[in-house]
């Protein structure tokens, strides 16, 4: 929302009238006639633009006007290049000037008037025609015109191709990369700016061009890169630069477009051996057509480039340029060996020696993780081995980088872009989940969404119940990586760092290996700590850390994303393992306000949902079941858990969901949830706990009558329980329940329940449904008339 002083003056923009904005353009071509342009003028400007962006229609300005803004483009004050075209931009140009490519213009380019020149491109064939304009005017050569307009024209054509690939030709392809060619490789080798070599007798005449030299300061012996240094640079230099920076782009650009028959014509006089023979040699790649002399020049000048980057930089500033640079020759030689395999087996030396020497070194990581694309997309042409690459990208990298956010998301991304990829190359990298889940719990707000599309390729049948533990752990592992970081910042001696209870534990010996195995690189150690609540209470104080907090909200997304995938599995036994480690684990969850009870819903909701497509789920774990549901402490603690077992219970523990379900079983069931429900509505709740939630009651009711209806044998309990209820309810308020309303609800509940247990035919037929009545098909089946009616129906609400 704007501030109020900024709405003030956007609501006197909108409402200034015609007249007054008429005066107003007359008084600005008049102070744009001054050569020497004042204050008054810049303010005139910036009032200008704000009238023109918070009006809702566009407006057409006076000509002359127009004219004056359009000499501001190649003012040489950027500010009022940039007023100028931020208000050409909110503006219509004249009637038949839509888009102006004249000469002139072309030949004044800067950044500030590309972008109108974008800006004003209304479709495809308008971007075509500056295409071809800009492309036409790389042909010039410097004497024709101002040679500095080309370092703008680049920039402008990556623009455009980033816009619509579709506007270029076959001849604009061939052009530009030739013209690519000249630049990368054939720049000036000396320094521009007419540099000294220094002395005493050094003067005009005596000035000799000196030689560009490396980052150490030595002179170079080879061709410019843009790891080249010198007091100054040609402009043939600075193309060399700009050609560098947009060389990926435009190979991935080219090599979407259609080869013409021009270019098979090319093609087919070089094809066969002589190919591979004069692509070894940069002598013969003259011969070459344009694109794939363009890739052997982009081959060579990354190469130069990695090497450049061995000498030792003399500015900390050149170092990260070296790592730049590194990154975009890696990319570069990717997208050339993907074009052309043949270059692969060059590539890959140059690909192995500059691995080897950084992996020492995890400065380099943004680096190597290009380095480690390079392996996936080519590794397996080559045959090499890349365990030591994954090792260090999947191991080390999430280990010791985890609060770099930067690589969180370039390793992130790289796993999301390549991930069928890297199922099939490298199919170990699954073990290593609790290595990625750090960047999770370091900064879950900034990963989850890469972690939505993750998930799923982590969880498999042997991931699985080790997977599920961690994620309900992720909130300990949060807390753990912080105490790691502090451990490291504070020595033990600084009394700073006495002020944790949580970080003397961290550091203690006989707690070690519980931090240990929360900070393991891969699975299969173990599925959970065996002294889970010690570890909770170690971490008690973290409960409210934000690091920790952010960490928790972000844990049922995911337990969502995981059950949606583990159900598609359809691995019974690991579905059954499931239910016991949600049983488990709904009491062992870290203290953090509503954690527990956010977790218990996602249980609830799944527990529901398992047992609904596997039915037998609720005979296999009927023990643990029971014995969960026979806790009643479990009604105060785990409402939501709890409420959901004893309807999976009274719902699929028949011999129709089951032929294994037996009558001791049914009785067994009965007694215990009887037992619960006669303590619970006879007696006050435990100190420190409040009633229990009239779904509770209610759930437990209707599962005695359930299973009371399979077993007749039992109606009379349950119906002789039923009828006790509304006695005691009779008498005025119970213990067990402090809303009037809620007791009314209960009691109706159980008369309904006690009136069909007269009839157990009918009770069985209502409280246990076949499927066919609680799926009906009616509108498929033909022997009823209801699928006539609703064609019927659908004939006259449909027009014909």
């Amino acid at each position: 929302m704007y501030s109020h002083g900024s709405e003030s003056l956007i609501n006197q923009a909108r409402e200034i009238q015609e007249p007054e904005l008429q005066k107003f353009y007359s008084r600005l071509v008049k102070l744009l006639q001054v050569k020497e342009l004042s204050h008054e003028t810049l303010d005139s400007l910036q009032r200008l633009q704000l009238i023109l962006f918070a009006n809702k229609f566009t407006k057409i300005l006076p000509a002359e006007l127009q004219q004056k803004l359009l000499s501001l483009l190649s003012s040489p004050a950027e500010q009022l290049q940039v007023l100028g075209s931020a208000v050409l931009r909110e503006t219509l140009p004249p009637s038949g000037q839509e888009l102006n490519f004249s000469e002139e213009n072309l030949s004044q380019l800067n950044t500030h008037a590309a972008a109108l020149l974008l800006s004003q491109a209304r479709s495809r064939a308008d971007l075509s025609n500056l295409c071809a304009q800009l492309i036409r005017s790389l042909e010039s050569r410097p004497s024709e015109g101002p040679t500095q307009s080309l370092m703008f024209t680049l920039p402008v054509l990556n623009t455009v191709f980033t816009l619509s690939p579709e506007c270029l030709t076959e001849d604009h392809v061939t052009l530009l990369s030739k013209k690519l060619v000249d630049w990368l490789r054939y720049a000036s080798i000396v320094q521009g700016g007419g540099a000294s070599s220094g002395g005493f007798f050094a003067g005009p005449r005596s000035r000799q061009p000196l030689p560009i030299a490396e980052l150490d300061g030595s002179v170079s012996g080879d061709f410019f890169t843009v790891l080249c240094v010198g007091q100054g640079f040609t402009e043939d230099q600075w193309m060399n630069v700009y050609a560098f920076s947009m060389l990926r782009h435009w190979l991935l650009t080219h090599h979407s477009v259609s080869n013409t028959a021009v270019d098979a014509d090319d093609r087919s006089e070089v094809e066969g051996s002589v190919v591979s023979m004069v692509s070894v040699t940069s002598s013969s790649s003259r011969l070459l057509p344009p694109k794939e002399r363009l890739r052997e020049k982009a081959f060579q000048y990354c190469q130069r480039l990695i090497e450049q980057c061995d000498r030792r930089a003399q500015k900390k500033a050149d170092s990260e340029l070296q790592k730049a640079c590194l990154v975009e020759a890696v990319c570069i030689l990717d997208c050339v060996c993907a074009e052309d395999a043949s270059m692969v087996y060059r590539a890959f030396p140059c690909m192995k020696a500059l691995f080897g020497r950084l992996s020492s070194d995890l400065s380099f990581a943004r680096v190597l993780l290009p380095i480690a694309q390079f392996y996936l997309n080519h590794g397996e042409m080559d045959t090499v081995d890349c365990e030591r690459v994954w090792k260090l990208v999947f191991g080390q990298f999430p280990a010791e980088l985890f609060n770099d956010a930067f690589l969180a998301y370039e390793l992130l991304r790289f796993l999301r872009l390549n991930l069928e990829n890297i199922q099939s190359r490298a199919p170990e990298f699954v073990q290593f989940f609790p290595n990625f889940l750090k960047f999770l719990a370091w900064d879950s707000p900034a990963v989850v969404e890469d972690f939505v599309d993750l998930l799923p390729s982590l969880v498999t049948t042997g991931t699985a119940v080790e997977l599920l533990h961690t994620l309900l752990d992720l909130p300990c592992l949060a807390a753990t990586l912080v105490l790691q970081l502090r451990s490291t910042c504070l020595p033990i001696a600084d009394p700073n760092s006495r002020g944790l209870l949580s970080l003397e534990a961290f550091r203690n010996p006989a707690f070690r290996g519980l931090f240990l195995f929360l900070l393991r690189a891969q699975a299969g150690s173990g599925d959970t700590i065996d002294r889970l609540s010690t570890l909770h209470e170690l971490l008690a104080e973290a409960a409210d850390w934000p690091r920790v907090v952010r960490c928790a909200q972000t844990v049922p997304v995911l337990l969502h994303v995981y059950f949606n995938t583990v159900v598609k599995m359809d691995d019974r036994k690991l579905l059954a393992h499931l239910v016991l480690v949600m049983l488990e684990r709904s009491s062992l969850l870290l203290r953090i306000p509503s954690y527990s009870k956010e977790i218990h819903r996602v249980f609830s909701c799944h527990l529901r949902r398992l047992c609904k497509l596997h039915p037998s789920l609720v005979v296999d774990q009927s023990h643990e079941l029971l014995e969960f549901a026979g806790a009643t402490a479990n009604v105060y603690n785990k409402e939501e858990v709890y409420t959901h077992v004893v309807w999976v219970l009274g719902e699929y523990l028949s011999v129709s969901s089951d032929s294994r379900c037996s009558v001791k079983l049914i009785t067994s069931c009965f007694e215990a949830l009887e037992a619960v429900l006669f303590e619970i509505t006879s007696s006050t709740p435990p100190p420190g706990t409040i009633c229990p939630a009239p779904r509770v009651i209610t759930t437990l009711m209707s599962a005695l009558a359930k299973l009371a209806s399979r077993s007749h044998d039992l109606i009379p309990r349950a119906s002789l329980f039923l009828s006790k209820l509304r006695t005691v309810s009779r008498n005025g308020s119970v213990a067990w329940c402090a809303d009037e309303e809620d007791l009314v609800a209960i009691v109706t509940r159980g008369e309904e329940l006690w009136s069909l247990l007269k009839a157990p035919g009918v009770a069985q037929s209502v409280l246990t449904p076949p499927a066919y009545v609680t799926t009906p098909r009616w509108h498929r089946d033909t022997s009823v008339a209801m699928p006539l009616q609703l064609r019927a129906l659908t004939s006259l609400t449909h027009s014909q």
